[in-house]
C-alpha cells in the first residue's frame, strides 16, 4: 500500500512507444488505468529490402501528439501527476549530434541489414572459434550490430555522432535534455557488461565487437531513479507540466514482466506481442545459450531470460491481412477487436487442427541458422483458413512451450504458474490453446496495459510510493481470468508437441538449406 495514505490521489503519467502504437496513460497507485490515449504509428517504412527505418522526429511527434490529447482528456487531473516515466520498443537506434538532432533515420529493431564481419573477426581466429563453436553467435553479433554497419557505410555520420542511443534515451533527451537512459533499455549490439550493470570494462572484448566509442553513449541510471525533469521545451511541445521528475523504467518487454506481477522464475510470463516471447525473471545472472547473456530488468540489479519467436503474433496480423478481410470490416463497424471474432471463427476447429502442423520461423533466421523457415505441414481436404488460424495460435505456443522447458533446464527452477500479457491475450482461444499445451494455468493480468503499468511501478517506487518493488507490486498488479487446462487437450498436444513439432526443425532444415542454395533466399 502506499506509504501516507490508501487513497492517495498521486498518479503517474507512462509513456509506451511500442512498435505499433503510441501509448500514454494517467495510472493510479493501485494499478488502475484511469485514461489512456492510443496513437497508431507507422512502424518504419523499407528503403531497400530487409531495411527498417523511421524518422525519429516522427516519434517524437507522434509522443506529443499523444500525451497532448491525454491531458487535454482530463486536465482535471493534470495537477494530480507526481511524476512520468517511459518505456519503449527494444533495439531501436539512433545517431544524434550534441544538440540531439537525429543525423539519419532510426534503425528500427525489426531491421536485417548486416554490417561486414570480415574486417572486424580477423581469419586467424575464425578456425579457432569454429572449434569451440563460438564462430557463428560472434558472426552473427558483429553483423548484427547496427554501429558496425554504419561505421562500415556511412562513416561521414559516424564521425559526427556525438551520442549512440536506443529511442528510449532520444526521448529522455527531448523531455529533460540530458543524455542519459535506463539501464533496463540497454538491449541490443552494445559493448555494456550485463553482469556489472554499466559499459565494458576498457578491454572488454565486446569494444572489438562493437566499434563504438565510449564517449558516444549516454550515461546509465538504474530502473527507478530519476533521469531528469520535464524542460520548458518539452512542456510546450508534449503539455506535460515543466519540473515534473522522469523516472527510469525499462525496455516495453521488461515492463511487462514487471507489469505482469512476475518477480521469481517459478512464474513463467508469455508475451503475445510482435515478438512472441517466454521470459522469466531472475534475481541471477543465467544464460541460456552461451555468450547470449539475460536482459537488464526494470528492477535494479535483476535480469530477465527470454525465449523469442521473432514474429511471433505478427503472424496473427499476417493472417488478418490475407485471410481476414470480413472480421476486419466487421470489427471495425463494431469498434471491436479482430482477435475476438477470429476466436469464433475457431471455436468448431478441434484441438490439434486434425494434424495441421506449423513451425512459426516466419522471418528467416532462427537463432545463428541462417536457413530456417517457417512451414506448415499436414494439410487434408478437411483443412480450411479456421484451421490454419488454429494451427498458427498452436504453433507459436508449441514454440513458446519449448523455450519454456530450454529456460527450466537452464535456471534449475521448475516454472509453476503462467502469467500471459500482450495484444494477443485478448484471444480467449490463445489464452485456452496456452493453458491446453503447457499443462497448466494461464492467467490473464488485470490489464492488458501491462508495460506502461510495469513502467508505473518503477515510478510509484521512486517516489517512495512504496518502500520496495514486491509491496509496488503486490498493491498495483493483480490477476483477471484464469484459463484452466482440459486434461483431454492436453494429453493430444503433449503427443503432437513431442512426437511430431519438435521433430519438424531438424526433418527440414536439410531441405530449407536446399531451397537456399536453389533460390538465395534468405540471404
Amino acid at each position: 500500500m502506499p506509504q501516507e495514505n490508501i487513497k492517495s490521489k498521486e498518479i503517474i503519467l507512462s509513456i509506451d512507444a511500442g512498435t505499433q502504437s503510441i501509448r500514454a496513460a494517467l495510472i493510479d497507485t493501485d494499478g488502475n488505468i484511469l485514461h489512456i490515449v492510443k496513437t497508431p504509428i507507422q512502424p518504419y517504412y523499407s528503403d531497400h529490402p530487409g531495411w527498417a527505418e523511421q524518422q525519429p522526429d516522427y516519434f517524437w511527434e507522434m509522443l506529443c501528439k499523444t500525451t497532448t490529447r491525454l491531458l487535454q482528456d482530463k486536465a482535471n487531473l493534470k495537477e494530480n501527476i507526481a511524476g512520468v516515466t517511459l518505456t519503449t520498443q527494444r533495439a531501436t537506434m539512433i545517431n544524434v549530434d550534441k544538440n540531439g538532432k537525429a543525423l539519419r533515420p532510426a534503425i528500427i529493431w525489426l531491421d536485417q541489414r548486416k554490417a561486414d564481419s570480415k574486417g572486424i573477426l580477423p581469419g586467424a581466429l575464425r578456425p579457432v572459434l569454429k572449434t569451440v563453436k563460438l564462430l557463428d553467435t560472434l558472426e552473427g553479433v558483429i553483423k548484427d550490430c547496427e554501429a558496425n554497419w554504419i561505421c562500415q557505410q556511412q562513416p561521414d555520420i559516424w564521425e559526427n555522432t556525438h551520442k549512440f542511443l536506443h529511442l528510449s534515451g532520444f526521448f529522455t533527451h527531448r523531455l529533460t535534455g540530458e543524455f542519459v537512459d535506463s539501464v533496463g533499455n540497454n538491449i541490443g549490439y552494445l559493448p555494456f557488461n550485463n553482469k556489472t550493470y554499466q559499459w565494458a570494462g576498457k578491454y572488454d572484448f565486446k569494444w572489438w565487437l562493437f566499434k563504438i566509442e565510449q564517449e558516444k553513449l549516454p550515461a546509465m541510471i538504474k530502473p527507478s531513479e530519476i533521469l531528469g525533469q520535464i524542460t520548458k521545451k518539452a512542456s510546450t511541445e508534449t503539455g506535460i507540466p515543466a519540473e515534473l521528475p522522469v523516472f527510469a523504467a525499462g525496455s516495453d518487454k521488461g515492463c511487462e514482466i514487471l507489469g505482469s506481477g512476475c518477480l521469481t522464475p517459478e512464474t513463467g510470463c508469455l508475451s503475445f506481442g510482435t515478438i512472441a516471447t517466454f521470459d522469466v525473471a531472475t534475481p541471477k545472472y543465467v544464460e541460456l545459450r552461451p555468450m547470449i547473456p539475460p536482459y537488464p530488468a526494470s528492477v535494479p540489479d535483476a535480469y530477465y531470460t527470454e525465449v523469442s519467436i521473432f514474429r511471433g503474433f505478427w503472424m496473427v496480423s499476417w493472417f488478418k491481412e490475407e485471410f481476414g478481410l470480413q472480421e476486419c470490416m466487421l470489427a471495425e463497424k463494431n469498434n471491436d477487436v479482430p482477435e475476438k471474432l477470429f476466436d469464433s471463427l475457431i471455436q468448431n476447429v478441434p484441438a490439434g487442427s486434425m494434424g495441421l502442423m506449423l513451425q512459426p520461423y516466419w522471418t528467416p533466421g532462427i537463432g545463428a541458422d541462417p536457413y530456417a523457415k517457417g512451414s506448415i505441414i499436414g494439410f487434408g481436404d478437411v483443412h480450411n483458413r479456421a484451421y490454419l488460424y488454429r494451427a498458427l495460435l498452436e504453433g507459436l505456443i508449441y514454440g513458446l512451450r519449448e523455450g519454456g522447458e530450454l529456460t527450466q533446464r537452464k535456471t534449475k527452477v521448475p516454472v509453476t504458474k503462467l502469467k500471459v500479457s500482450g495484444g494477443g491475450s485478448q484471444s480467449e482461444a490463445a489464452m485456452q490453446i496456452t493453458a491446453d499445451v503447457f499443462g497448466m494455468a494461464a492467467e490473464r493480468p488485470h490489464t492488458f496495459e501491462t508495460s506502461a503499468l510495469g513502467a508505473a511501478i518503477d515510478a510509484a517506487v521512486g517516489l517512495k510510493l512504496y518502500p520496495d518493488f514486491p509491496s509496488a507490486v503486490r498493491s498495483m498488479t493483480r490477476t483477471g481470468k484464469v484459463f484452466e487446462p482440459s486434461l483431454k487437450n492436453h494429453q493430444l498436444y503433449d503427443e503432437l508437441y513431442k512426437r511430431v513439432y519438435l521433430k519438424m526443425y531438424g526433418q527440414l532444415k536439410p531441405l530449407f538449406k536446399e531451397i537456399k542454395d536453389i533460390t538465395g533466399y534468405p540471404k
